[in-house]
């Protein structure tokens, strides 16, 4: 019986409910896992093979199900709330389309076979996608659900980010260890996006009232205060960007300017009536964000894999060095510091 129309509801109408709640048009977030597969790449391009491929098609399908695990549980859980939103009141577990003991039996063994999968690949993948899922459990699961608490749930949805890009990583190089300020900027730059989520949630659903009925964070929301914080994840997530890249990669300075414009265009949308950053799956809908940020990766990319040693001369930090010389008389040599490089 449906919760709300008290009508029966056909096996197939249900069927088509539950594969509804997995989400797998959300897959496109998968797309996140990349620069956790092209920075060890860009390290050791002799990895890239066949067997590689075959493994990366069984990381994705490992993430896909964790993901869409997660997904079925905040569908069940965010019902009762969903129904308070304008357009989320039509998911089908607002709806009561869909049968709750089911769900909960889909979500289990989502997980399992993702992590199962995962296993196959390394434990270090496995225990990943395993941290993934239980940051969906703490995001969505009373007495945590730190979706409820304001800007810890910008904080703890955007951990996934990282956990995306080591996810990526560990598929291709278990035993090399990520850089931490690539996982702090990638997870200061998902705060920034989630940020200006709710930032045009807030904005488009208008009365703050209605708002907090939906989403209990939003009662401690303004449309101020999560555009300061916006401020401070961009900051944060470009001092992060900036010590990775002075560190490992100097050729990737040339790339922040179109950085710099796609965050840029990204915060302009926020302000559109229904926008996009609502729902980043339909993000494909603004050409001109897709055009810039197809560019950006495609010279990020491009910039990983070549050397510009004149850039590094710019750049290089130096020290003055005092040494002696004849009699008691010193001058000064300046001396360059030592450069990590991922070459």
């Amino acid at each position: 019986m449906s919760e709300t129309t008290g009508t029966k509801v056909s096996f197939s109408r249900r069927l088509r409910a539950h594969l509804a709640i997995a989400r797998l048009d959300h897959s496109i977030k998968n797309l996140f896992v990349l620069p956790g597969i092209i920075v060890p790449l860009s390290i050791y391009p002799g990895l890239l093979s066949w067997r590689l491929g075959l493994t990366l098609v069984w990381a994705f399908v490992s993430i896909t199900l964790v993901a869409c695990s997660n997904y079925v549980l905040n569908e069940v859980l965010d019902a009762p709330f969903d129904r308070q939103h304008p357009t989320k009141r039509d998911r089908p577990a607002a709806l009561g389309l869909v049968n709750v003991p089911a769900a909960y039996a889909q979500w289990i063994l989502m997980m399992a076979a993702g992590v199962a999968i995962g296993w196959t690949i390394s434990w270090q993948f496995a225990a990943t996608a395993l941290a993934l899922w239980l940051m969906g459990c703490a995001y969505n699961i009373k007495p945590l659900r730190t979706k409820d608490v304001a800007y810890l749930d910008v904080l703890t949805e955007s951990v996934n980010n990282p956990l995306r890009m080591l996810l990526g990583w560990y598929a291709v190089a278990a035993w090399l260890v990520p850089p931490l300020s690539l996982l702090m900027c990638y997870w200061m730059i998902g705060c920034y996006f989630m940020a200006l989520k709710r930032f045009s949630e807030l904005r488009e659903i208008g009365d703050r009232g209605v708002a907090g009925a939906y989403r209990a964070s939003f009662k401690r929301y303004t449309p101020e205060s999560l555009l300061v914080s916006v401020v401070f994840y961009a900051s944060t997530a470009m001092l992060f960007f900036g010590a990775f890249v002075i560190r490992y990669r100097i050729e990737l300075l040339l790339a922040f300017p179109l950085v710099a414009l796609v965050m840029a265009i990204y915060f302009k949308l926020a302000f559109k009536h229904n926008s996009a950053v609502q729902n980043p799956e339909k993000l494909y809908r603004e050409p001109g964000l897709m055009l810039w940020f197809t560019a950006t990766v495609v010279v990020m990319v491009l910039l990983l894999f070549v050397r510009l040693p004149w850039l590094e001369n710019i750049f290089m930090p130096t020290i003055p060095v005092v040494q002696p010389t004849s009699g008691t008389a010193v001058s000064s040599v300046v001396l360059p510091l030592t450069t990590v490089r991922l070459s």
